[in-house]
């Protein structure tokens, strides 16, 4: 007698984290949370993804990291090139470029919440990280300056480009974000931060 034929079981899509990371207290060190921001209010994502402001929290990201497949990552990094540059790196080149920033004076580096992640075997399967070339990590309480704020479209561009080869497909969104869905509260988002520091100016 012939065994039954199985049929084969749909496989879920992976678990996908969308992360911004620096603090924006300290002008172009906010870069990482400005741009996540962006993204939550521009695109509407599936259920497989999660879209992360991970501030300055260090090690507690580890959780997050635990439970997602595929990393991305918008932050400042400091490759040494002209303010405003974008660049690309993916997987093992991560950690060369984020172990020399910590992601605030107090807080742990990213590197090691990659290096924890591994440690407890949940090290992402896919990391790509868009960082931005800092013009000043100095002014505390200061905006982003205008060539690191002008990538910010750029950033989103090239996270579409990423997620879409991870098969994610991402919806336009059609009606502005509610201010209760934003990822920080209206003090802190970027449009009433920005008026703030003018304010002050």
């Amino acid at each position: 007698m012939s065994e039954p034929l199985m049929t084969p079981q749909p496989q879920s899509p992976p678990r996908v984290l969308v992360l911004g990371i620096g603090n924006i207290l300290w002008a172009d060190e906010g870069f990482g949370v400005r741009a996540v921001e962006a993204f939550h209010r521009t695109y509407q994502v599936p259920a497989n993804v999660t879209v992360l402001d991970g501030g300055t929290q260090g090690l507690y990201l580890v959780n997050f990291l635990q439970e997602h497949e595929l990393l991305l990552v918008f932050d400042a990094i400091d490759y040494g090139l002209p303010p405003g540059t974008l660049k690309l790196v993916r997987d093992d080149e991560v950690p060369k470029f984020t172990g020399a920033k910590k992601m605030s004076l107090h807080q742990t580096g990213f590197q090691d919440v990659l290096s924890a992640a591994d440690l407890l075997g949940a090290a992402p399967r896919a990391l790509a990280l868009i960082g931005c070339q800092p013009q000043d990590l100095e002014n505390w309480g200061g905006a982003l300056t205008a060539p690191v704020k002008d990538r910010i479209a750029d950033a989103l561009a090239l996270s579409c480009e990423v997620l879409a080869e991870w098969g994610v497909v991402l919806t336009p969104r059609a009606v502005p974000l509610d201010p209760a869905e934003r990822l920080l509260g209206n003090d802190i988002d970027h449009d009433h931060y920005e008026r703030q520091q003018g304010a002050v100016a």
